[in-house]
């Protein structure tokens, strides 16, 4: 049991650390600190998590790696805490969790990778994934190539 919690502790960090970087961290930030309060002092965990963020910001733009581990490791630990002291924190931090990180991509999604190569190419190299109705060129046009071959 205990690998399962520093396997979430450290899913938990990870996903912290991203958000305080991200758009959304504004709406994550005071739910985070609720569950790190636990009923206690929520505004002491925000400014501590206002800290971080600021913190790991300074570190991106410095491209300073090692500050954003440490602070990433520092929020590890804390979490870890969390959930040895409180059994039935982990089921909540699952939930936030599953709320808060980014949305996973369901499979519906084409990744594509394209390349043309083999000599010059006589028209449009078009790339994508559905079309309908192209036309290139002057309608009624024939190319000499196909000209020559079709008398």
């Amino acid at each position: 049991m205990e690998a399962e919690l520093t396997a979430l502790a450290v899913s938990g960090a990870t996903t912290l650390v991203g958000l305080m970087v991200s758009e959304t961290w504004t709406q994550a930030r005071d739910r985070v600190a609720r569950f790190f309060a636990r009923g206690g002092d929520q505004d002491a965990t925000v400014e501590e998590l206002v800290r971080s963020r600021e913190e790991l910001l300074a570190a991106g733009a410095a491209q300073d790696e090692l500050a954003g581990a440490d602070i990433e490791a520092e929020w590890r630990t804390r979490l870890r805490r969390v959930l040895q002291a409180d059994p039935r924190a982990a089921e909540e931090l699952r939930s936030l969790l599953a709320e808060l990180e980014p949305t996973v991509d369901d499979g519906r999604g084409v990744s594509v990778h394209n390349s043309v190569s083999g000599g010059v190419q006589n028209g449009p190299v078009v790339q994508g994934q559905y079309f309908s109705g192209l036309t290139f060129g002057a309608p009624g046009r024939v190319p000499p190539e196909q000209g020559a071959a079709g008398q």
